[in-house]
């Protein structure tokens, strides 16, 4: 696709005249340094959908596609067709794709990339636990406040209402403490002061108690020591905890475990080179992200796509700028040296002399 660009840009500039040719000026260098490994993800910009594929290794887009609508599984497949036939034609192989829990790849991936290792973001798949988390706590602490009974009227409390006072505003403390807390519960790693405030909110409390255990042992499948088949194997055996049928609270969290995207996350534990979250994305598309903030009210579909264009050539010229300022710190360093030899040869000889 070309596009034709005579305006300066936030993110750089393209000669009045000139064409981008991203197949000519851009695809040769970052497919000639590909590393075998795929990140593709969707980001939704205003009332555009771009598809986008990136080598997580380099930090770099290979290609890119404007869609003015929500994609669909056909279009998640051309674009993976016509990723497949560029990587094809320069004769590269591709090892693993990372996407993310979407059911638009589930068919896709395998249908383009023949033998490659499809792996489900891990980001996704524990921000989908953690909200279940989160509302297994929230109707916890509504059960908690339901049982705390109406509040007397104004003024001071009756003699025999004194100890119910004090034990509703007991529990009023707790479940406030309990919604300022919340996050330990889903936190991975947690201080000693963390764990130990953990442990008191918990006191009494058997299925809070269940619940951490639950997660501290679903983080553990992540564990970068574990292999893949080992990982799957703790899976079946955590999908049926007994303590699933004591507390049906719990059941959420147990369909979530038996997803089928929990086991494809798990696919980067038997190669390191695997990009284990989609978020490299995101990463590439951050100069770019952040130059819509000041340019909001032209968002179209041309300068949307010159744009991304001008972005994805600017990462180019910074490897430019890179190794020229590898240059100039070399030759600068070689200044410096010649400086102390010198400045150590004139006060060799000072010394000489006033010896002498």
């Amino acid at each position: 696709m070309f596009l034709f660009l005579g305006l300066p840009s936030a993110i750089g500039s393209w000669p009045p005249g000139e064409k981008i040719n991203l197949a000519e000026d851009y695809q040769p260098y970052v497919l000639e340094h590909f590393s075998g490994y795929l990140t593709i993800d969707e980001i939704y910009d205003g009332p555009f959908c771009i598809l986008y594929a990136t080598d997580p290794k380099q930090g770099r887009r290979i290609a890119y596609q404007i869609l003015e609508s929500h994609p669909l599984e056909t279009d998640i497949n051309q674009f993976c067709h016509n990723l497949r036939v560029l990587l094809d034609q320069r004769g590269l192989a591709v090892f693993g794709v990372t996407t993310d829990g979407s059911p638009l790849y589930t068919a896709t991936i395998p249908q383009n990339f023949l033998g490659a290792r499809h792996q489900i973001c891990v980001f996704h798949i524990l921000k989908e636990l953690n909200k279940v988390v989160s509302r297994i706590l929230a109707r916890h602490r509504r059960e908690l406040k339901a049982r705390l009974g109406e509040k007397g009227g104004r003024g001071r409390p009756k003699n025999s209402e004194n100890l119910k006072v004090r034990q509703q505003k007991k529990q009023e403390k707790y479940i406030t403490a309990l919604f300022e807390s919340r996050t330990l519960w889903v936190k991975r790693q947690l201080t000693e002061a963390e764990q130990k405030r953990l442990k008191k909110l918990s006191r009494g409390q058997p299925l809070l108690r269940a619940l951490r255990e639950l997660l501290e042992t679903v983080y553990a499948l992540f564990d970068k020591r574990c292999r893949t088949e080992t990982a799957r194997r703790k899976l079946s055996k955590l999908q049926k905890w007994h303590l699933f049928k004591r507390y049906p609270q719990l059941e959420a969290i147990r369909q979530k475990l038996e997803h089928p995207n929990l086991e494809k996350a798990l696919e980067f534990l038997d190669d390191e080179l695997l990009e284990k979250t989609s978020n490299a994305v995101e990463r590439s598309n951050r100069r770019h992200r952040k130059m819509q903030k000041s340019i909001y009210r032209v968002r179209t579909r041309p300068t949307l796509d010159g744009r991304i264009k001008l972005d994805m050539m600017r990462d180019l010229s910074l490897i430019e700028r890179v190794k020229v300022v590898n240059v100039l710190h070399g030759l600068r360093l070689q200044e410096r040296e010649e400086i102390v030899k010198e400045q150590t040869v004139c006060d060799s000889s000072k010394l000489q002399k006033e010896a002498g």
